[in-house]
């Protein structure tokens, strides 16, 4: 009796069947599960949340992520590829982070401040000019030192700040130099091109004396975020640098903007550098 149920069991599971086949067929499929994967799909990774909140680059942040700097939710995280919900609490070295809307300000830097967050021998920062810039916190984009005028970008956009001083990608900074003597024909010959400065090479994009202006004051552009460089590559050809102001940085330029003073970057100025 049970050998018969066993053996009509077995049968009538038999894929072999052409009905069965054609029951299969005709069924209508169910509707996916969601799964946690799928849910995960719709957050944002973790990397990318740090640098959208202006901590620093994706890359760096990565790096952060696996020494172990981040916890989401009370727990700490060190997967790459990890994805923040919206509602999670992220905390960075155990401050609190969260996205805020990117800000971009451009200064017109004057001479005696340093290019820092804050100085611990009460010197002028560069922070005190664009405290009232914005609610949210901005970091400069390179440096200009104490002496040097110009352009000075500020943001909390972290990825765009990573690339803006990396120099593989070439973003051009045009200074205007005042020497104290006049830069000869040969040694003007001799900036064009390559130049080493202690030890390392240095690429001077472009080198002029300044139209209507006496020999004394010269245009340098360069690429190189290296600290006092143009100070540092006429030094090296016996220049002194009296003065240095920085004209262009990324296609940024001084046009209505008095020394001192400062603006936001229109949309089209931060698509351009987004370009870059």
């Amino acid at each position: 009796m049970n050998r018969n149920n066993s053996s009509r069991g077995r049968q009538t599971g038999n894929s072999s069947n052409p009905r069965n086949k054609k029951q299969f067929k005709n069924r209508k499929p169910n509707k996916p599960i969601a799964s946690n994967k799928a849910k995960e799909e719709t957050g944002t990774r973790l990397n990318k949340f740090i640098a959208n909140a202006g901590i620093c680059s994706r890359r760096e942040a990565d790096t952060y992520i696996e020494h172990g700097s981040v916890t989401v939710n009370g727990n700490l995280v060190t997967e790459m590829g990890y994805k923040v919900q919206p509602g999670d609490e992220v905390r960075f070295d155990g401050s609190l982070i969260s996205l805020e809307q990117k800000r971009y300000i451009l200064l017109n830097k004057p001479k005696n401040y340093i290019t820092t967050m804050e100085d611990d021998r009460g010197r002028k920062t560069v922070m005190e000019l664009v405290g009232n810039a914005t609610k949210e916190r901005i970091y400069p984009v390179g440096r200009l030192d104490r002496n040097t005028t110009g352009l000075l970008l500020f943001t909390n956009d972290g990825e765009l700040a990573k690339k803006l001083t990396h120099p593989k990608h070439n973003v051009r900074k045009l200074y205007h130099a005042s020497l104290d003597k006049k830069l000869s024909l040969s040694d003007l010959d001799k900036l064009r091109g390559d130049v080493v400065i202690e030890g390392k090479r240095v690429f001077i994009d472009a080198v002029s004396y300044v139209e209507g202006e006496k020999k004394t004051e010269v245009g340098i552009e360069i690429h190189s975020g290296r600290n006092r460089i143009v100070r540092k590559i006429f030094d090296n050809f016996g220049y002194h640098v009296t003065k240095l102001d920085r004209v262009i940085f990324a296609g940024l330029t001084k046009k209505n903007l008095p020394r001192g003073r400062y603006r936001e970057l229109t949309q089209q100025e931060i698509n351009n550098l987004k370009m870059l």
